[in-house]
Order: C-alpha cells, then sequence, then structure tokens
C-alpha cells in the first residue's frame, strides 16, 4: 500500500480562523502557533480494500481478498473477527444490514439482517421501564440475524468455500488477541455503574463478568488493555456455523443456549423461543436511492431509517451552495437545517415496512424535498416540524425519545468490481450485558431502539412501536454511491447510533461538495442536528482537523443555534474509486484500519 498525499486541506478553517483573528490584539496574532499535530492521511491500493474498525478485523478481511475472496467473503471473515475483538459494537447475537453493488451486473442489492421482536412481544413490553432496566434484562434481545446474514451474502456473493473464511477468527479465539484499551476502558465505564462488585446490573451475568473483568466478587475491574485473550466458547460457535452453516445457530445446542439466556436472564427475563430462532429469515429489500449533483447515494430502506434521513439532507442540501470549506458558519448552518427536517420526519413517518406504510418515495420527491429546503433561512429553525410528504402512510405519532447507540462498519470493494457496505450492531455497549454460555457472544438490546410508548397521549400509534415480529427502527447508513452512468463511486456508513446519518451524509458532502479524500472527510471534526441542539465535535490532536471550535459556536449562537461541544463516536470506512486506485480512510476516533493491495 502507498500513502496518498493530502490535498485540499488549506481551505478547511479559513473562515473560522479569520473570524477567531479579526479582532484580536496586534500582540495575541504574534504569538508563537504551536505546530499542528500532523492528522492521517488516506491510502491508495490498486486492486482491492477493506476498512474495518479494527485492524485484526481488517487483516481477516484482507487475507480473503488476497485469496480470490469476494466482497461478500471478506465481510464474513471480518464479522467473525470484530464479533471477538470488538464485542461492545458488533457480533453474533446481533444483526446488520447490508448494501452490496455487484461488479458484473450493475445491480444494487439490500439485505436486511436486523433483529426482530420474538413473537410473545406486546406493545406494553417496556412500560414502566427506565431505558436502563430495559436495556440491561432479557426484554431488550431481539432474535439475531447476523449469522443468517452472513450465510445469506455469502450464498448469493461469494466464491471461496464457506469454511474457509472462519479461519481467522478461529486462530484468535483459540490463540488468543490483545484486549484493546478502548475496549477495557469501557467495561470499567460501565462496572462503576454498579453498587458494589456483588451487588451488579452491568455484567451481572457471571460468564461475561469472568471474561471481561478480573473475576473476583472483590475486584470488580476490567481486564486491562493488551491482556491475552482467549474465547474456546466463541471458537465452538464458529466451528458449529463453519460445519452447520446458520441452521446450526438457528437450531439445536446453540439455539437452546440462547433462549436459556434470554429466559433466564438474572434481572428481567425475556420471551425469546426455539421457535423465534428457527423461524427467523434475512429480507431482501428493494434499495432506496436518490440523486445528489448528479451522483446516484443508494442505501438502505425501512426498517432502517438511514438511506431516507440522508437523501432527505442531501436532497435539501442541493437547494445551496455549501462553499468551499465544511467548516465555514453557512456550510454548518445549512447542514444543521438539514438535519432538523429530516430528522423530524423520520421521528414519525419511518418504521419496519411489514408493518406500518412508511412513505419512502414520497420522503425523497425532489418538489418535496424543495419544498422542506424552503424553510430555510439564515436563522436556526428551531424544532422542526415534520412534513407531509405526497403517496399513502398510516397516520402516526412522532416518537420523542431515542435510545441508540453502538455498532460497527465494514466497507470492502474487491478485484472483480463488486463493493459492500455493512453496518453491524449488538445495540448498545456489549449489546445487553449477557453472554451466551458455551456460546461466547453477546446478546443483543436490539428491542430498545423501538419506541417504550405505543402511542402518544391522544392514542394515535407511533409507527416504531413495539409489534411481535416486527424488526425496530435503525439509523444504520450503510451507503453506496455511484456516478450518473452507474459506476461506483464511493463506499461508506459508520457506527454511531442515531448520529450515523449525520456522520454518513457529512461524509459523502464532504467528498463531493469540497473535494476531499476519505480521509480528509473522516478527519473533519463533526457537525451534527438531530431536531434538537446543533453538536460541534472539538478537534482531537492526530485524528482530527485542528480549527477553533469556539468562534463557530459563537457564529452559530448568533443565528441563534443551541450548540454543545461533545466528543463523537464516529467509526466511518470510507472507499472511494479513483483513477488512481482505490482511495480509503479509517476512522482514529475509534481502532479504524484499512488494508488491501
Amino acid at each position: 500500500m502507498r500513502v496518498r498525499s493530502r490535498r485540499g486541506l488549506g481551505a478547511l478553517t479559513v473562515a473560522v480562523a479569520l473570524a477567531a483573528t479579526a479582532a484580536a490584539p496586534v500582540a495575541a496574532q504574534q504569538q508563537t502557533v504551536p505546530e499542528a499535530v500532523p492528522v492521517p492521511e488516506a491510502v491508495t491500493t490498486a486492486q482491492e480494500m477493506v476498512v474495518t474498525a479494527n485492524p485484526l478485523a481488517t487483516r481477516a478481511g484482507e487475507q480473503v481478498l488476497r485469496n480470490g475472496g469476494t466482497a461478500a467473503d471478506a465481510a464474513v471473515a471480518a464479522q467473525t473477527v470484530l464479533g471477538l475483538v470488538e464485542p461492545q459494537s458488533s457480533g453474533l447475537g446481533g444483526g446488520a444490514f447490508v448494501v452490496w453493488h455487484d461488479g458484473a451486473s450493475g445491480e444494487i442489492t439490500t439485505y436486511d439482517g436486523r433483529e426482530k421482536a420474538p413473537l410473545a412481544a406486546t406493545e406494553d413490553r417496556f412500560a414502566g421501564l427506565s431505558f436502563t432496566d430495559a436495556w440491561q434484562s432479557g426484554l431488550s434481545a431481539g432474535v439475531p440475524g447476523t449469522p443468517a446474514l452472513m450465510e445469506e451474502i455469502h450464498t448469493r456473493h461469494g466464491a471461496l468455500p464457506w469454511q474457509r473464511l472462519f479461519a481467522p477468527g478461529l486462530r484468535l479465539a483459540l490463540g488468543g488477541y490483545e484486549m484493546t484499551d478502548r475496549t477495557a476502558a469501557l467495561v470499567d465505564s460501565y462496572l462503576a455503574n454498579n453498587d458494589s462488585c456483588s451487588d451488579r446490573l452491568f455484567f451481572r451475568d457471571p460468564v461475561a463478568f469472568e471474561y471481561y473483568t478480573n473475576g473476583s466478587e472483590t475486584d470488580c475491574a476490567a481486564k486491562p488493555g493488551g491482556t491475552r485473550m482467549r474465547n474456546p466458547d466463541y471458537a465452538d460457535t464458529l466451528k458449529t456455523l463453519r460445519d452447520e452453516g446458520a441452521e446450526g445457530f438457528y437450531t439445536g445446542q446453540l439455539a437452546e443456549a440462547v433462549v436459556e439466556a434470554v429466559q433466564g436472564d438474572p434481572h428481567l427475563p425475556g420471551d425469546m423461543t426455539l421457535e423465534d430462532l428457527a423461524d427467523y429469515e434475512v429480507a431482501e429489500r428493494s434499495p432506496v436511492c436518490s440523486d445528489y449533483r448528479g451522483h446516484e447515494v443508494c442505501g438502505m430502506g425501512p426498517p432502517s431509517s438511514g438511506a431516507l434521513a440522508v437523501g432527505q439532507m442531501l436532497g435539501i442540501l442541493e437547494h445551496f451552495d455549501l462553499g468551499d470549506d465544511p467548516l465555514d458558519p453557512d456550510a454548518v448552518h445549512l447542514f444543521a437545517q438539514a438535519g432538523r427536517l429530516a430528522f423530524a420526519d423520520r421521528n414519525l413517518y419511518v418504521g419496519d415496512a411489514d408493518f406500518v406504510t412508511v412513505p419512502a418515495e414520497g420522503m425523497l420527491d425532489p418538489d418535496y424535498l424543495a419544498e422542506r429546503a424552503g424553510l430555510i433561512t439564515d436563522e436556526d429553525m428551531g424544532t422542526a416540524e415534520p412534513g407531509i410528504p405526497p403517496g399513502e402512510f398510516d397516520p402516526t405519532a412522532p416518537q420523542t425519545e431515542s435510545n441508540e447507540s453502538g455498532t460497527s462498519h465494514v466497507s470492502v470493494v474487491d478485484r472483480y468490481g463488486n463493493a459492500l457496505s455493512m453496518t453491524t450492531t449488538v445495540e448498545s455497549g456489549f449489546g445487553n450485558g449477557v453472554m451466551v454460555d458455551g456460546g461466547g457472544f453477546l446478546l443483543n438490546n436490539e428491542l430498545t431502539d423501538f419506541s417504550f410508548a405505543a402511542a402518544d397521549a391522544e392514542g394515535t400509534p407511533i409507527a416504531n412501536r413495539v409489534q411481535p415480529g416486527k424488526r425496530p427502527r435503525s439509523s444504520m447508513s450503510p451507503t453506496i454511491v455511484r456516478d450518473a452512468e452507474g459506476s461506483l463511486e464511493l463506499v461508506t456508513g459508520s457506527p454511531g447510533g442515531s448520529r450515523i446519518i449525520g456522520y454518513t451524509a457529512q461524509s459523502i458532502v464532504n467528498v463531493i461538495d469540497f473535494g476531499l479524500d476519505p480521509q480528509q472527510a473522516i478527519n473533519v471534526p463533526h457537525v451534527q442536528n438531530n431536531n434538537g441542539s446543533t453538536a460541534l465535535e472539538p478537534p482531537i490532536p492526530g485524528v482530527t482537523l485542528d480549527y477553533d471550535v469556539a468562534a463557530l459556536r459563537a457564529a452559530l449562537e448568533a443565528r441563534g443555534h443551541p450548540v454543545t461541544v461533545t466528543e463523537q463516536a464516529s467509526g466511518l470506512s470510507v472507499i472511494q474509486v479513483t483513477s488512481e486506485g482505490l482511495v480509503g480512510g479509517a476512522d482514529y476516533r475509534r481502532d479504524g484500519s484499512i488494508g488491501g493491495r
């Protein structure tokens, strides 16, 4: 691999820097400015590339690509490793969405491996519960979709034998890997919320407690980063999948262990059954595509709100000239207003399309988005109201709370011209906190993505309410961008809960509007507005571009924005197809890594 030189960064902070220095005393302006810490640079490869949130997962995907595997093969191998080495974010006990671009046919296909509510679930599932009580319980665990999704994309798009894809994960599970500092710190942060070592809600499960901590009732501390971890139970699960396929997960002893873990939760038991597991199927759905300045942006439809909200933001922004600096107050203001409008519609209309009528086409209708763009002025609009898009939809009430959290993302382009964008999750950190005994993997808490209320005060139902067999709404936004001729241009996506939408949209805008390469696009500090406050990310030395966050905050507050400055846990994985080859960027806010050749 060779490092691609940076370009186009010079204009990024000009407006904010000038605003900060124009009124400063001359003596202050002449003070010595500390030398900036260099930020990461993009990587270019000739044939194939994989970008994930962990170097070991990237290495697994890279090995598969080198051996002639497709992007689907690489994603399966990467996922088996991510579930082991980054268990707080994704795993076999969770779910995922995949957007696939076929290099031969040019067709885009999307696969819904989202977790499902058990058939026994009712609308009042979380009535009277706090989010924490619901999260740390068997009630929050949805029927996992990741194993079935892995098998589906391999069957449809794989080239290497299924059995070979498990070798990297097996080697690490049996031979060991080092726990990352990030994982250790997150374990400690959750343990700190317990009343005592013996009176635990977080890591209440003795199997998970022994695996991730020092395992003593008097020593409630995570194993330190760098600890050599082995997980023979996880290796047994991988062997079952390798030898029996996904059926070995959804039936038999492993399925029984999953049900026992859910129904035997030491806090609040759940109601998942063997029938729920045996009936799980991946849903192939039509991609949701929209146009942005002559580029086709395609993603996952409902139950994901990702492609709709990203598409709405871009369709609104298309009516404005964003200038040449993503951190200019004008550009940030416009991006924030687009976020407000998109989230107002998202929170009202989007749920599982198998259960509610979502006006997807109308939400992306150009005339409708032009109307929404017309609501933007030079001042912050405050809380945006949802619009009325053309088309049919069910009468619903807005969902007021949003409980989404963790996740991971994988982007792959292979030598055959195929591309895969996969966002994968167990929801909050370490899912619901219970490790399947003998399985070596954690369960998800995905059902807390449902609205805790089934209806509003007037009795109008909420689209994303709990229903049996339903998939909860998600913000996961795996995205593929193509040019007007259908040629692959960009593969992107991110973890980050409801902020995934903003992270993904910002990565696209940074590349298309501001001409940045993928790493530069990731290095730009994030801007978010999910129809609340405008959140600015402080600069992170050596990770993000430096800028004057105080000056930008003041400029936005002068326009009426409520502004917060807060760390934002993105994990973007971005690949751009150029005449020079594949150009990749990884997010070093996490443990991002790029591989390929």
